[in-house]
This record gives C-alpha cells, sequence and structure tokens, in this order.
C-alpha cells in the first residue's frame, strides 16, 4: 500500500528563525490510520501539522527541502486551496474557525464555495451533522453552543468537503474532562465509520489513548525521536525523557516498582493486565498510606448564598455558599458553562450579585467598587499576552503601583521584591518580547502579586501547556501557597486538581454539586457525572488491584508524587 503522506528528508526552517524548525523528517502514514503526534512545546509538532494543511509555506514562509508528498502530489507545488481537498483542519480555538451565523450555514460553508445546488447542499449537510449529533441544531448560533458541540460543528465543517485525512489540532485544549473524552470517542467513531487518515497533535496524552491509536509518534527538537506503537512506547521510559506526561496509572505502576511490558497491554487502563502486579500495587498501598493535612486558618474568602442573573432572567448562579481558608490552594471546576467564570466575575466585581455577600477576610466586597477589589483579590488570565502592554518587564510590573500614585522609591523597592520571588529578577532589565511563554506567565502573576492581594485567583493557569512548563507553573504556584498566599484556581485540568489542591469546589448549572476532597470527588462516579468530570485513572487501578478504598490510594499517590517532584 502506498502512504497517503510521506515525508522524506524533509526539513523546514521559518525565515524569522536562525535554525531550522523540522529537520530531515523521514515519515509515512498510510490511509485509515489513526496517528497521535505528542512533544514538547517548542518541539516542531504543530510545525509538522501546518505543513500538512499547506499554511507552511503559503501562509508561513520558510525554506523547505526535501519531499513532502501526500497523495502523491508534492505539497510545494501546490496551492492551500488544492491541499484543502485533501486535508481538513479542526483548530484548538472553535471560536477562530467559524464564519456562519447558524451552524447549519457554517458546515455549509466550503459547499457554497463550490456553487454546489441547495438541493444537494441541503442533503449532504443534514448528513454530516447527523454523523457528529448536530442535526438537531442546525438553526442555532455556533457562539451559543457549548465547547464540545463547537467542537463537533467544527469537524462537520471539514467534513463535509469529503476529505480523506483530518488533522487535529489540540482538540482538547478548550474541553473539560467528559467533553474532551466523548470529543476523542467521537473522532474515533468518524475514523471508524469512514476510514479517513486521522492525525492529532495534543498534549494530554493519558484522554488521547481513552481510544487506540495505531501509532505515537514523539517529535523533539525538530527531529522525529521514536515512531511505534502505544504499548510499546508505554513500556518504555521515553516519554518522561522527553517533558510528556505519562498517564497517571503508569506512573503509579512506576512507582510501585512494576516493571511494565507491552504483554500488560498499558496503552488503556481497560486493558491493563494487572495479574503479574497487583500484589506490588497493594504492598506500596500499605507502605505509604497518608492524610491530608486539613487547614484550620481563620476564613480569607465567603461566599453566603450568592445568585445571579443575566438580565434579570436567566438565572447563573444559584444561591452559593463556601469558604476559603487563609493559605488554602483550592480548584473550581466544573462543565463548560457551569458558572465557574461568572462566579469569578462576580468576586471581582466585573459583574453586580443579585443577592448575598462577597466576604475576603473580614470585609463585605459587595459595594466596593472594581478598583477597591482589585487590592483584596487580584485575577491572572489565562493568556499572558492579554495582560501585558508595557515592552520593559520592570515598567509591566510597576504599572498598578503607578496607578495608585505610589512614590518611585517605594514602587522600585516592592517590584525587586516581587520580582525576586517570582524567579525575575536576573531579567528585571529585559524586554517582555524577549521572554518564554512560562516567563510571561511569571509575570502576569507577578503583576497582581506586586499589589498584594489577599486572595489571587488564576483562570486555567497550565492551559496549553506540556509537562514541563505545566510543573515550571505549578511548583511555582505552590511555592507562593507555601508561603501563606491563598489561592484559588478555575480549572478543566484533573491533574492539577489531584497534585496541587487537596481540595475542590464542583460546580454544575449554577449550584455546588460537591464541596469536599479532590480525590474523594475523582473516585466518585455520580460526583463526575454531575460535573462533567472523568473518574480517575488512578481509581480504575486501584480496583484492579483490589484495593478496598480507591481514594484513600489516590491520596497516597498525590502525597508520594508531591516528594517526588520536590
Amino acid at each position: 500500500m502506498e502512504p497517503i503522506i510521506k515525508f522524506e528528508n524533509f526539513s523546514f526552517q521559518y525565515f524569522s528563525q536562525k535554525t531550522a524548525t523540522l529537520k530531515n523528517i523521514n515519515l509515512a502514514i498510510y490511509p485509515g490510520e489513526k496517528i497521535l503526534i505528542v512533544g514538547p512545546s517548542g518541539s516542531g509538532k504543530s510545525t509538522l501539522g501546518n505543513c500538512l494543511n499547506g499554511l507552511i509555506p503559503f501562509a508561513y514562509k520558510g525554506k523547505i527541502s526535501g519531499s513532502l508528498k501526500i497523495k502523491g502530489q508534492e505539497t510545494k507545488n501546490q496551492n492551500i486551496f488544492s491541499l484543502s481537498k485533501n486535508i481538513g483542519t479542526v483548530l484548538q480555538d472553535s471560536d477562530g474557525q467559524f464564519v456562519g451565523l447558524s451552524v447549519g450555514e457554517d458546515i455549509a460553508f466550503a459547499l457554497e464555495n463550490e456553487n454546489v445546488g441547495q438541493d444537494i447542499m441541503k442533503q449532504q449537510v443534514r448528513k454530516v451533522a447527523a454523523m457528529v449529533d448536530m442535526d438537531r441544531l442546525l438553526e442555532s448560533s455556533p457562539f451559543e453552543l457549548s465547547g464540545g458541540q463547537k467542537q463537533r460543528v467544527s469537524l462537520a465543517g471539514v467534513m463535509v468537503d469529503d476529505v480523506d485525512i483530518l488533522l487535529f489540532d489540540e482538540p482538547l485544549a478548550n474541553l473539560d474532562p467528559a467533553t474532551g473524552k466523548t470529543a476523542i470517542e467521537l473522532i474515533d467513531d468518524i475514523h471508524k465509520q469512514s476510514n479517513k487518515t486521522i492525525i492529532i497533535i495534543e498534549h494530554r496524552l493519558e484522554d488521547v489513548l481513552h481510544r487506540d491509536v495505531d501509532r505515537i509518534i514523539l517529535v523533539d527538537d525538530g527531529q522525529i525521536v521514536v515512531d511505534d506503537k502505544a504499548e510499546n512506547i508505554l513500556a518504555s521510559s521515553i516519554l518522561k525523557e522527553h517533558g510528556i506526561r505519562e498517564p497517571l496509572y503508569i506512573t503509579a505502576l512506576k512507582y510501585a516498582g512494576v516493571d511494565i511490558k507491552p504483554s500488560m497491554k498499558p496503552a488503556h487502563i481497560e486493558t491493563l493486565d494487572v495479574s503479574d502486579c497487583a500484589q506490588k500495587v497493594r504492598d506500596w498501598f500499605i507502605e505509604n498510606k497518608a492524610q491530608l493535612i486539613e487547614n484550620n486558618n481563620e476564613p480569607m474568602l465567603e461566599l453566603e448564598h450568592i445568585k445571579f442573573r443575566y438580565d434579570n432572567t436567566r438565572e447563573i448562579i444559584k444561591d452559593i455558599s463556601f469558604m476559603i481558608r487563609k493559605g488554602e490552594m483550592v480548584s473550581i471546576i466544573g462543565r463548560n458553562g457551569a458558572g465557574k467564570s461568572t462566579l469569578s466575575k462576580l468576586i471581582l466585581g466585573f459583574e453586580k450579585v443579585d443577592e448575598g455577600k462577597i466576604i475576603c477576610d473580614g470585609h463585605d466586597l459587595v459595594e466596593d467598587s472594581i478598583m477597591e477589589r482589585g487590592r483584596q483579590v487580584g485575577v491572572v488570565l489565562q493568556n499572558p499576552n492579554q495582560m501585558l502592554s508595557k515592552p520593559l518587564i520592570y515598567d509591566e510590573i510597576a504599572l498598578g503601583l503607578r496607578n495608585q500614585g505610589l512614590s518611585e522609591d517605594e514602587i522600585r523597592e516592592r517590584v525587586e521584591n516581587v520580582m525576586k520571588i517570582c524567579g525575575l529578577y536576573e531579567f528585571r532589565k529585559w524586554p517582555i518580547s524577549a521572554l518564554s511563554y512560562g516567563q510571561k506567565k511569571r509575570v502576569s502573576i507577578a503583576c497582581i502579586l506586586v499589589l498584594n492581594p489577599k486572595v489571587l485567583i488564576l483562570d486555567e493557569p497550565t492551559a496549553g501547556q506540556d509537562f514541563a512548563h505545566y510543573s515550571e507553573i505549578m511548583e511555582f504556584l505552590k511555592q507562593l501557597n507555601d508561603n501563606g498566599q491563598t489561592i484559588v484556581l478555575i480549572t478543566h485540568d484533573m491533574h492539577l486538581m489531584l497534585e496541587y489542591t487537596p481540595r475542590a469546589i464542583a460546580l454544575n448549572d449554577g449550584k455546588i454539586v460537591k464541596d469536599g476532597s479532590s480525590a474523594e470527588i475523582l473516585c466518585s462516579k455520580e460526583l463526575c457525572e454531575k460535573a462533567n468530570l472523568k473518574e480517575t485513572s488512578l481509581m480504575q487501578l486501584a480496583n484492579k488491584c483490589g484495593i478496598d478504598s480507591p481514594t484513600d490510594y489516590v491520596t497516597a499517590f498525590i502525597e508520594y508524587e508531591r516528594k517526588e517532584l520536590r
């Protein structure tokens, strides 16, 4: 069988870069294969995807050497329109892919460009919409949909053109765990029904492996490090060596001293054979039992019977009450649209509560202005580029203090102190443009910390980050927390929730469904369904190995991993 995609000694160098991003790539992908491409940030995996869909060289210019053929045709001799007939791309940001005013219009866009007749167009749109379970919402606006529904519309929009190859660029980045699981199942169903060639570029390895893939391709430093079956790769240590997070159950087996072999079928927790190692896991658990230390400090942030309606009609927050103690680090979790972001807007004063109290360190914030609340509660947005406006790091961190009218001597002292805390002091004279994403994230946190907030709220602090950057950001936040900073994380990341926040507040439909330990929530099928989460694979491993208390096993794993990370 001839490959549908073939790289031969292929290299690519952006004109703006001194060295090649892709180096001597040799890769063959065959019709009907389902491929997962992983790699740390900056490894070249996204560039590889852009070479496939034609953004390179037709949108992003650079120097190409070697050969890349799709369906036997050299891509550099084609144009982006002809390449789009072979490969459809589903972006991680679905909103950036919408062009129609309704779901039906958006799906039909490619057919309209080809002057397909109305009757045939409507028939084709209905057929594809049914495949992705969106046929009942064809009249809806794409921007009224949930994150998972938006992904389905984007998928239908590229499938309607009947392309042979589907490329998914981080399809799980903006989805809650349960919706991400459904998205992987949908991609797998499309693969089985159509036998299209599927290529997935994604950080969340364990989530993608919820369904089979034919091969995993690990890219690092612009080169293919390994191209092999999932069973073989998970039985090795190569993922961890290149900064890729292994599935949690694989890490747990290794902590227990298990020598993982491909014959154990480790690619899925469901297929994993633990018959020869269950006793080792049970023994490890007995040796490492742990209890979470309860925080009994005085209250720092209290919400009492908060209610909120948009336009005085649609009730979004429905009588929410909780208390966060000084020095706690807590996750707020739940499905897309559960009310997490609205809750943070109410705390910060961007929206005004209809009923209830918001108390910070004994003071009710409800009547305070946004500026007054900013002295008590600080927020760090998901994307640091949305927060940074000054050319130099020092000026950016000093901006909030200058707005308060402080003297330059006091500003200098406070800025330099917070730079030292954030590990930025050596970069104090650098331009922000010279920083990495992770360093920019630290600057955005420093901009808030310098104002001495009593509570720090972070929205999806690790979204789209590889394991190395994830660990860097979270260990820094843990250090702040250890020094007494109260931190609230709004997140979809269950690994983050388990490892760094002993307590989580799960929301659904504007109400709290559970306020308890993270381990307890992720070991409860009922709670996970209510909050659109996914049970942790650690719980499934505990059940497979005959451990009576999966919650206690997960707690032991978390405490052990914290020691390992430090």
